[in-house]
Protein backbone atom coordinates (compact mmCIF):
# COMPACT_ATOMS: atom_id res chain seq x y z
CA UNK A 1 0.00 0.00 0.00
CA UNK A 2 2.83 2.38 0.81
CA UNK A 3 4.53 1.58 -2.50
CA UNK A 4 1.27 2.12 -4.42
CA UNK A 5 0.65 5.46 -2.73
CA UNK A 6 4.21 6.55 -3.46
CA UNK A 7 3.85 5.47 -7.09
CA UNK A 8 0.62 7.43 -7.54
CA UNK A 9 2.20 10.46 -5.92
CA UNK A 10 5.25 10.30 -8.17
CA UNK A 11 3.08 9.82 -11.27
CA UNK A 12 0.84 12.77 -10.33
CA UNK A 13 3.84 15.00 -9.66
CA UNK A 14 6.46 14.07 -12.25
CA UNK A 15 4.72 12.28 -15.12
CA UNK A 16 1.16 13.38 -15.83
CA UNK A 17 1.80 17.17 -15.49
CA UNK A 18 4.16 16.88 -18.50
CA UNK A 19 2.32 14.17 -20.49
CA UNK A 20 0.53 16.29 -23.10
CA UNK A 21 -2.45 14.75 -24.89
CA UNK A 22 -3.31 15.78 -28.44
CA UNK A 23 -7.10 15.83 -28.61
CA UNK A 24 -8.67 15.77 -32.08
CA UNK A 25 -12.26 16.98 -32.48
CA UNK A 26 -14.59 18.14 -35.25
CA UNK A 27 -15.87 21.70 -35.09
CA UNK A 28 -19.24 22.05 -36.90
CA UNK A 29 -19.22 25.82 -37.37
CA UNK A 30 -22.33 27.77 -38.40
CA UNK A 31 -22.01 29.73 -41.67
CA UNK A 32 -18.75 27.99 -42.61
CA UNK A 33 -18.14 28.33 -46.37
CA UNK A 34 -17.22 25.19 -48.37
CA UNK A 35 -13.73 26.57 -48.97
CA UNK A 36 -12.90 26.23 -45.26
CA UNK A 37 -14.25 22.71 -44.74
CA UNK A 38 -11.43 20.45 -43.61
CA UNK A 39 -9.20 23.28 -42.39
CA UNK A 40 -7.69 22.83 -38.93
CA UNK A 41 -7.65 25.02 -35.84
CA UNK A 42 -5.21 24.39 -33.00
CA UNK A 43 -6.18 25.52 -29.50
CA UNK A 44 -3.48 26.11 -26.90
CA UNK A 45 -4.31 27.39 -23.42
CA UNK A 46 -2.91 28.11 -19.97
CA UNK A 47 0.81 27.63 -20.46
CA UNK A 48 1.48 29.59 -17.23
CA UNK A 49 5.05 30.65 -17.90
CA UNK A 50 6.57 31.31 -14.50
CA UNK A 51 8.27 29.72 -11.51
CA UNK A 52 6.00 26.66 -11.35
CA UNK A 53 6.19 25.38 -14.94
CA UNK A 54 9.34 24.25 -16.74
CA UNK A 55 10.13 26.50 -19.69
CA UNK A 56 11.86 23.59 -21.46
CA UNK A 57 8.70 21.50 -21.11
CA UNK A 58 6.60 24.30 -22.60
CA UNK A 59 8.98 24.82 -25.50
CA UNK A 60 8.93 21.10 -26.29
CA UNK A 61 5.10 20.99 -26.15
CA UNK A 62 4.68 24.06 -28.37
CA UNK A 63 7.26 22.79 -30.85
CA UNK A 64 5.41 19.50 -31.14
CA UNK A 65 2.17 21.41 -31.73
CA UNK A 66 3.83 23.48 -34.46
CA UNK A 67 4.62 20.29 -36.35
CA UNK A 68 0.86 19.79 -36.89
CA UNK A 69 0.93 22.78 -39.29
CA UNK A 70 -2.57 24.07 -38.44
CA UNK A 71 -4.43 26.59 -40.57
CA UNK A 72 -5.50 28.59 -37.52
CA UNK A 73 -4.10 28.83 -34.00
CA UNK A 74 -6.13 30.12 -31.04
CA UNK A 75 -4.52 30.76 -27.66
CA UNK A 76 -7.08 31.11 -24.87
CA UNK A 77 -5.25 32.90 -22.11
CA UNK A 78 -2.95 32.66 -19.11
CA UNK A 79 0.34 33.11 -20.88
CA UNK A 80 1.98 33.58 -17.47
CA UNK A 81 1.65 33.06 -13.76
CA UNK A 82 2.79 36.57 -12.98
CA UNK A 83 5.10 37.15 -10.03
CA UNK A 84 7.43 39.88 -11.29
CA UNK A 85 8.98 41.31 -14.45
CA UNK A 86 11.23 38.25 -14.88
CA UNK A 87 8.25 36.50 -16.46
CA UNK A 88 8.43 38.85 -19.44
CA UNK A 89 11.80 37.62 -20.65
CA UNK A 90 10.92 33.99 -19.98
CA UNK A 91 7.64 34.37 -21.88
CA UNK A 92 9.45 35.84 -24.87
CA UNK A 93 11.81 32.84 -24.88
CA UNK A 94 8.97 30.31 -24.66
CA UNK A 95 6.90 32.04 -27.35
CA UNK A 96 9.68 31.63 -29.89
CA UNK A 97 8.15 28.14 -30.20
CA UNK A 98 4.56 29.43 -30.44
CA UNK A 99 2.68 27.55 -33.20
CA UNK A 100 1.58 29.83 -36.02
CA UNK A 101 -1.44 29.22 -38.19
CA UNK A 102 -1.06 29.36 -41.94
CA UNK A 103 -4.08 31.68 -42.10
CA UNK A 104 -4.14 33.31 -38.66
CA UNK A 105 -2.81 33.14 -35.10
CA UNK A 106 -5.05 34.80 -32.51
CA UNK A 107 -5.06 35.05 -28.73
CA UNK A 108 -7.06 36.30 -25.77
CA UNK A 109 -5.79 36.97 -22.26
CA UNK A 110 -6.56 35.14 -19.03
CA UNK A 111 -6.85 36.38 -15.47
CA UNK A 112 -3.18 35.72 -14.66
CA UNK A 113 -2.17 37.91 -17.60
CA UNK A 114 -3.48 40.91 -15.65
CA UNK A 115 -0.89 40.61 -12.87
CA UNK A 116 -1.44 40.66 -9.10
CA UNK A 117 -5.10 40.22 -8.15
CA UNK A 118 -5.81 40.32 -11.91
CA UNK A 119 -6.19 44.11 -11.79
CA UNK A 120 -3.12 45.44 -13.63
CA UNK A 121 -3.77 46.47 -17.22
CA UNK A 122 -0.14 47.53 -17.63
CA UNK A 123 0.89 43.87 -17.15
CA UNK A 124 -1.65 42.83 -19.79
CA UNK A 125 -0.24 45.48 -22.12
CA UNK A 126 3.28 44.11 -21.78
CA UNK A 127 2.16 40.50 -22.32
CA UNK A 128 0.20 41.65 -25.37
CA UNK A 129 3.34 43.23 -26.82
CA UNK A 130 5.38 40.05 -26.25
CA UNK A 131 2.72 37.82 -27.82
CA UNK A 132 2.36 40.21 -30.75
CA UNK A 133 6.11 40.12 -31.33
CA UNK A 134 5.82 36.30 -31.39
CA UNK A 135 3.29 36.47 -34.23
CA UNK A 136 -0.09 36.40 -32.44
CA UNK A 137 -2.93 38.86 -32.89
CA UNK A 138 -4.11 39.54 -29.34
CA UNK A 139 -7.79 40.47 -29.13
CA UNK A 140 -8.98 42.25 -25.98
CA UNK A 141 -12.69 42.86 -26.47
CA UNK A 142 -12.06 43.01 -30.19
CA UNK A 143 -13.21 41.20 -33.32
CA UNK A 144 -11.22 40.56 -36.47
CA UNK A 145 -12.07 38.70 -39.69
CA UNK A 146 -9.05 36.55 -40.55
CA UNK A 147 -8.81 33.83 -43.17
CA UNK A 148 -12.58 33.82 -43.65
CA UNK A 149 -13.47 33.45 -39.94
CA UNK A 150 -14.70 36.13 -37.55
CA UNK A 151 -12.53 35.78 -34.44
CA UNK A 152 -13.51 37.51 -31.22
CA UNK A 153 -11.30 37.80 -28.16
CA UNK A 154 -12.92 38.80 -24.87
CA UNK A 155 -11.01 40.35 -22.01
CA UNK A 156 -10.88 38.05 -19.01
CA UNK A 157 -14.07 37.88 -16.96
CA UNK A 158 -12.23 38.90 -13.76
CA UNK A 159 -10.20 41.69 -15.34
CA UNK A 160 -10.97 45.42 -15.23
CA UNK A 161 -11.47 45.37 -19.02
CA UNK A 162 -14.36 42.90 -19.28
CA UNK A 163 -17.04 45.54 -18.79
CA UNK A 164 -20.23 45.94 -16.82
CA UNK A 165 -20.67 42.19 -16.22
CA UNK A 166 -17.19 41.72 -14.76
CA UNK A 167 -17.27 39.14 -11.94
CA UNK A 168 -15.35 39.12 -8.70
CA UNK A 169 -12.64 36.45 -8.62
CA UNK A 170 -13.13 33.09 -6.96
CA UNK A 171 -10.26 32.11 -4.68
CA UNK A 172 -9.35 28.50 -4.01
CA UNK A 173 -6.31 26.32 -3.57
CA UNK A 174 -5.94 26.43 -7.37
CA UNK A 175 -5.72 30.23 -7.13
CA UNK A 176 -2.91 30.79 -4.62
CA UNK A 177 -3.34 33.42 -1.90
CA UNK A 178 -0.39 35.39 -3.21
CA UNK A 179 -2.53 36.20 -6.28
CA UNK A 180 -5.62 37.09 -4.26
CA UNK A 181 -6.74 40.30 -2.64
CA UNK A 182 -7.84 43.71 -3.83
CA UNK A 183 -4.50 45.14 -4.87
CA UNK A 184 -4.44 48.59 -6.37
CA UNK A 185 -4.42 49.73 -9.15
CA UNK A 186 -7.38 48.65 -11.23
CA UNK A 187 -7.09 50.78 -14.34
CA UNK A 188 -10.23 52.21 -15.90
CA UNK A 189 -11.32 50.40 -19.07
CA UNK A 190 -10.08 52.07 -22.24
CA UNK A 191 -11.87 49.80 -24.71
CA UNK A 192 -15.44 48.57 -25.34
CA UNK A 193 -16.87 46.03 -22.93
CA UNK A 194 -17.50 42.41 -23.87
CA UNK A 195 -21.24 42.98 -24.29
CA UNK A 196 -20.67 45.79 -26.80
CA UNK A 197 -18.24 43.72 -28.86
CA UNK A 198 -20.57 40.72 -29.09
CA UNK A 199 -23.53 42.93 -29.97
CA UNK A 200 -21.63 44.45 -32.90
CA UNK A 201 -20.62 41.23 -34.68
CA UNK A 202 -21.54 40.43 -38.26
CA UNK A 203 -24.39 37.90 -37.87
CA UNK A 204 -23.76 35.69 -40.91
CA UNK A 205 -20.03 34.99 -40.64
CA UNK A 206 -18.46 31.85 -39.15
CA UNK A 207 -17.57 33.00 -35.63
CA UNK A 208 -15.16 31.71 -32.99
CA UNK A 209 -15.00 33.48 -29.64
CA UNK A 210 -12.01 33.20 -27.31
CA UNK A 211 -13.19 33.64 -23.71
CA UNK A 212 -10.75 32.38 -21.10
CA UNK A 213 -13.20 31.87 -18.22
CA UNK A 214 -16.15 29.59 -19.10
CA UNK A 215 -18.39 31.32 -16.55
CA UNK A 216 -18.80 34.04 -19.18
CA UNK A 217 -21.24 31.68 -20.93
CA UNK A 218 -23.87 32.31 -18.27
CA UNK A 219 -23.94 36.09 -18.67
CA UNK A 220 -26.66 37.93 -20.64
CA UNK A 221 -24.28 39.14 -23.34
CA UNK A 222 -24.67 36.57 -26.10
CA UNK A 223 -28.16 37.16 -27.54
CA UNK A 224 -28.67 34.58 -30.32
CA UNK A 225 -25.07 34.52 -31.55
CA UNK A 226 -24.24 31.37 -33.53
CA UNK A 227 -20.66 30.42 -32.73
CA UNK A 228 -18.16 28.23 -30.99
CA UNK A 229 -16.54 29.53 -27.80
CA UNK A 230 -13.08 28.34 -26.81
CA UNK A 231 -12.09 28.60 -23.14
CA UNK A 232 -9.50 27.36 -20.66
CA UNK A 233 -9.00 28.46 -17.05
CA UNK A 234 -10.19 25.31 -15.25
CA UNK A 235 -7.24 23.01 -16.09
CA UNK A 236 -9.93 20.33 -15.82
CA UNK A 237 -9.50 20.67 -12.06
CA UNK A 238 -6.00 19.09 -12.39
CA UNK A 239 -7.11 16.20 -10.16
CA UNK A 240 -10.12 14.01 -10.96
CA UNK A 241 -10.76 10.96 -8.75
CA UNK A 242 -12.18 7.95 -10.66
CA UNK A 243 -15.97 8.21 -11.15
CA UNK A 244 -16.09 11.57 -9.34
CA UNK A 245 -15.99 15.19 -10.51
CA UNK A 246 -12.89 17.29 -9.84
CA UNK A 247 -13.08 18.49 -6.22
CA UNK A 248 -11.68 21.97 -6.97
CA UNK A 249 -12.71 24.16 -9.90
CA UNK A 250 -12.14 27.96 -10.11
CA UNK A 251 -15.59 28.58 -11.65
CA UNK A 252 -19.03 29.30 -10.26
CA UNK A 253 -20.76 26.87 -12.62
CA UNK A 254 -19.28 23.57 -11.48
CA UNK A 255 -20.40 21.71 -14.59
CA UNK A 256 -17.74 23.60 -16.54
CA UNK A 257 -14.90 21.12 -16.10
CA UNK A 258 -13.29 20.28 -19.46
CA UNK A 259 -14.38 19.22 -22.93
CA UNK A 260 -17.44 20.10 -24.97
CA UNK A 261 -20.64 21.73 -23.68
CA UNK A 262 -23.65 22.59 -25.86
CA UNK A 263 -24.82 25.90 -24.34
CA UNK A 264 -27.68 26.57 -26.79
CA UNK A 265 -28.60 24.93 -30.12
CA UNK A 266 -26.42 27.59 -31.76
CA UNK A 267 -23.56 28.06 -29.30
CA UNK A 268 -21.02 25.41 -28.30
CA UNK A 269 -18.37 25.77 -25.61
CA UNK A 270 -15.10 23.88 -25.54
CA UNK A 271 -12.92 24.00 -22.39
CA UNK A 272 -9.28 23.09 -22.90
CA UNK A 273 -7.42 21.48 -19.98
CA UNK A 274 -4.36 23.63 -20.62
CA UNK A 275 -0.68 22.84 -20.99
CA UNK A 276 0.69 24.31 -17.77
CA UNK A 277 -0.38 24.23 -14.16
CA UNK A 278 -0.54 26.29 -10.99
CA UNK A 279 0.49 23.44 -8.73
CA UNK A 280 2.64 20.69 -10.23
CA UNK A 281 0.12 17.92 -9.81
CA UNK A 282 -2.28 16.29 -12.26
CA UNK A 283 -4.19 13.06 -11.88
CA UNK A 284 -6.56 11.73 -14.52
CA UNK A 285 -6.48 15.20 -16.14
CA UNK A 286 -3.62 15.25 -18.62
CA UNK A 287 -2.48 18.56 -20.12
CA UNK A 288 -4.03 19.13 -23.52
CA UNK A 289 -3.52 20.65 -26.94
CA UNK A 290 -6.61 20.45 -29.15
CA UNK A 291 -6.76 20.16 -32.93
CA UNK A 292 -10.18 20.91 -34.43
CA UNK A 293 -11.24 20.10 -37.99
CA UNK A 294 -13.73 22.61 -39.36
CA UNK A 295 -17.03 21.30 -40.68
CA UNK A 296 -20.26 22.87 -41.87
CA UNK A 297 -22.97 22.89 -39.22
CA UNK A 298 -26.49 21.69 -39.90
CA UNK A 299 -27.84 23.11 -36.62
CA UNK A 300 -31.07 25.06 -37.11
CA UNK A 301 -31.34 28.74 -36.41
CA UNK A 302 -32.41 29.43 -32.83
CA UNK A 303 -35.86 30.99 -32.85
CA UNK A 304 -36.31 34.39 -31.24
CA UNK A 305 -38.18 34.54 -27.96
Amino acid sequence: MIASAAGVGFYSWQIEPHWVELVRRPMPLPHLPPSLVGRTLLQVSDIHVGPDVSADYLIHALSAASALEPDFVAFTGDFVTFRNARQYGELARVLRALPRGRSATVAALGNHDYGPAWRHVEVADQITRIATDAGAIVLRNEARSLGGIQFVGLADLWSPEFGVYRERPIHSTLLPDRDAGDRTPAAAPSRPGARDVLAGLAPNEPTIVLAHNPDAQDLPVWDSLRCWVLAGHTHGGQVKPPFLPPPILPVRNKRYTAGIFPITPNRTLYINRGVGHLLQVRFNVRPEITLFTLEQSDAPEESAT
